[in-house]
């Protein structure tokens, strides 16, 4: 060989970007930069995201938080905001009705009870102008078209064989002994002294002579006043009465309480004027009342209101207090008419679609879909981390110590698991929905008490992974130098063990996110996860439980089922690509 072959160096230098380019195999066994190449976490890191799938997932999930957990700080409105907008809508103003019953105006001081309508009605109904409620005797007169004078005969004599005996100690005038003699022997059963009228009644075997008192007047025609001071006064007995009686003998005048009144009439409706010509009531068969009690309704628009009823038409138009017309439509139901008018209302604006000021449209309450997903993203993501949290922890616990100890240890927690996967999950998850809406469980607590609930009931899977790998792992080398070594049980489960577990944990809880995820969409889609006003993925999605919304309302449903979709693969792909990345020889 030549001087220069013989000079030549054994080795050639690598320059780090060589490192870079994959020959880690030229290099040294204590050469740094190896030893930094085949550092575990960084291997694993370096196969994670050659994984396209895994990457895109780690993007899906990072996307998921910012939306869930940044997005609200920058969103304008709040998670359980109403939006509103004013609307003008046609409202129930007024009722109208053709009276077909009688209405009952008592004299003051007096009374008529209901049982003493009904019999005045049935004697009405017979044919008899007397009848009798209790131990009071009544007598009626027709004071016009069904019109009814109603008095209550008060005894002041009886009459045995002839003779008149006085009741409650008064003496029977002898002028009224002889009107009674006569109207006897005329067949009368009334007669008159002095101007007051006399009545005679059987009584047992003998006969009463009553005189009468005024109790009721029996109408059918209402009496409106035109001025809400003027009511009771058109209210009274004897205003009505004296009204009655004069329009039934045709008289245009009366007098009450020394004031003349006059009586114009038009189209079935009577119009009655003061002494000084102003028009002070209305009478009519139409009955108008406002839907508000609390409201005046004038007699103008009663009469305008009556007049569009007697002709048929479904529309009318009035003046407010303004002067401005008002247009008032008239929808007939049987024998009643209702009576509305445009008025501007606060209305939620419901399933309003997407716009510049709300990209997702608003939802069933009137509330900011977008938001609403934001707030609920973090309902759903937090329900899976710490439910994951809580069933790692558990299986960890239980797993490690059935695998370690063995024997009866392990028979008796493997037992516990058995019977804690016979529990059936949904009917008990709708069993404790259940008792949490008859308690009025509030939505915060509600999610707290789910969570507990999806981990209790969950952990099972990663108590047995746990075991079947400790398991596998107490027998190996490393292990059997621990322990004669000395070092504590305590330390060389979870130092030493858990540790060597840990990559397949990661895996199973990247795995079970997704599927924690699921089952609380499914749970808030049942209505028995989170509450209103809170807010989750699965609860958006119920609203759509209804065809005619999941037909017409895409919003409704699709950004949240998409959200759903995208974190659960996400999660997957996470979870595949840190499987490939721990062991590369179970990737296919």
């Amino acid at each position: 060989m030549s001087d220069q072959a013989e000079n030549k160096p054994n080795f050639i230098p690598i320059e780090p970007d060589v490192v870079e380019a994959g020959f880690d195999d030229e290099m040294a066994l204590d050469d740094a930069r190896r030893v930094k190449v085949l550092s575990p976490g960084m291997l694993v890191f370096k196969r994670f995201i050659r994984n396209k799938l895994a990457v895109a997932g780690l993007v899906i999930i990072v996307f998921m938080f910012l939306f869930a957990f940044v997005g609200p700080i920058f969103s304008p409105y709040g998670q359980a905001q109403v939006f509103t907008g004013e609307a003008i809508i046609p409202k129930e103003y007024a009722a109208a009705i053709y009276n077909q019953e009688l209405r009952y105006t008592v004299v003051e001081g007096e009374e008529f009870t209901l049982g003493d309508r009904a019999q005045f009605f049935l004697a009405l109904g017979k044919g008899n102008n007397s009848f009798t409620s209790g131990d009071a005797t009544y007598y009626f007169t027709q004071e016009g078209e069904n019109a009814y004078r109603i008095m209550q005969l008060e005894p002041i004599a009886e009459v045995m064989v002839g003779i008149v005996t006085p009741l409650n100690g008064a003496k029977v005038p002898k002028t009224v002994i002889t009107a009674y003699e006569a109207a006897k022997a005329a067949k009368e059963n009334s007669f008159v002294v002095d101007g007051t009228i006399y009545h005679i009644t059987k009584k047992d075997k003998g006969e009463r002579i009553s005189t009468e008192r005024d109790v009721a007047l029996a109408i059918m025609d209402t009496f409106d006043a035109y001025r809400q001071e003027y009511q009771p006064i058109v209210d009274s007995y004897d205003f009505k009465l004296a009204c009655v009686r004069a329009i039934n003998q045709g008289e245009d005048k009366f007098i009450v309480n020394k004031k003349t009144y006059s009586i114009d009439s038009e189209n079935g409706q009577y119009t009655i004027y003061d002494a000084s010509g102003n028009e002070f009531a209305a009478i009519s068969n139409i009955i108008v009342n406002p839907i508000n009690q609390s409201e005046f309704l004038s007699v103008e628009f009663k009469s305008a209101a009556r007049q569009a009823i007697e002709e048929r038409q479904t529309r009318f138009t009035f003046p407010d207090a303004e002067g401005n017309l008002i247009t008032y439509e008239i929808g007939r139901v049987l024998n009643t008419f209702n009576i509305k008018r445009d008025t501007p209302a606060q209305l939620i604006r419901m399933f309003e679609f997407p716009s510049r000021e709300h990209p997702l449209g608003l939802d069933n309450n009137g509330m900011d879909v977008m938001t609403r997903l934001m707030y609920g993203g973090q309902v759903s993501l937090m329900v899976g981390f710490i439910v994951v949290f809580f069933e790692i922890i558990l299986g960890v616990i239980v797993g490690g110590l059935s695998g370690y100890f063995g024997g009866a240890v392990d028979t008796i927690l493997m037992r516990v698991v058995d019977l804690f996967n016979s529990i059936p999950f949904y009917p008990v998850v709708i069993i404790i929905g259940s008792v949490m809406d008859t308690l009025q469980i509030e939505p915060r607590q509600r999610l707290y008490i789910l969570m507990v609930v999806l981990g209790v009931l969950g952990w099972t899977g990663v108590a047995r992974v746990v075991r079947g790998q400790i398991l596998s792992l107490r027998e190996q080398d490393f292990m059997v130098a621990a322990e004669a070594t000395g070092i504590p049980t305590s330390r060389r489960i979870f130092r030493h063990l858990v540790p060597n577990v840990m990559p397949l944990l990661i895996v199973q809880a990247t795995g079970s996110l997704g599927g924690i995820i699921i089952t609380e969409a499914t749970l808030g889609f049942l209505g028995l996860g989170v509450k209103y006003p809170e807010a989750s993925w699965g609860s958006i999605i119920n609203v759509a439980s209804d065809a005619f919304v999941m037909t017409n309302y895409w919003f409704m449903w699709i950004p949240a089922g998409m959200l759903i979709l995208l974190t659960v693969l996400g999660f997957n792909f996470i979870g595949d690509g840190l499987r490939d990345a721990f062991d590369p020889k179970m990737k296919r």
